[in-house]
């Protein structure tokens, strides 16, 4: 089984959010018994709460089940992953602190899989934008980006063996 960690900050709106869509594409494409995807957050504030309100309406508009996240802790203990996507420079500066500098390879933005995202540089990949302190809208953007994003995640899933 191929592991896939999604990290955010709290991991009850960003992460929680692409973990439900990436879920939903790898069932689409015949993949979920191939790759297992979770999210985390690099903070402990709502560790075993459910997703932010505003990220479980957005959700459930859109025809998803968001009703089974409960909020997760990045530590060590996720060193094992195949690959870890994290939401912005904060969560990776946080990811690579925790890591083995062995595993640091395994690190990536979650937005590289963005086919809207025309660079090539790592370090010029962007942040996927935090909806937290916002309205609704914000909500709005963010799945977008992560629909888009994660489609093209699972087609490079899909060349995974």
């Amino acid at each position: 089984m191929y592991r896939v960690a999604l990290v955010c900050l709290g991991n009850i709106c960003r992460s929680p959010i692409a973990d439900v869509v990436v879920n939903a594409e790898l069932r689409a494409a015949g993949l979920a018994d191939r790759v297992e995807v979770t999210s985390c957050g690099t903070g402990t504030w709502h560790i075993g709460e459910p997703m932010d309100t505003r990220a479980a309406s957005v959700l459930t508009g859109a025809g998803y089940d968001a009703t089974r996240h409960r909020a997760q802790h990045f530590g060590a203990d996720w060193h094992d992953h195949d690959l870890i996507l994290v939401m912005d420079r904060a969560n990776l500066a946080d990811v690579l602190a925790v890591l083995p500098a062995d595993r640091h390879d395994r690190v990536r933005m979650f937005r590289s899989y963005d086919p809207e995202v025309a660079t090539t540089d790592p370090d010029d990949v962007p942040d996927l934008p935090d909806p937290f302190y916002g309205g609704p809208e914000g909500f709005d953007d963010v799945l977008a980006i992560v629909e888009r994003t994660a489609h093209r995640l699972v087609q490079e899933l899909a060349l995974v063996r």
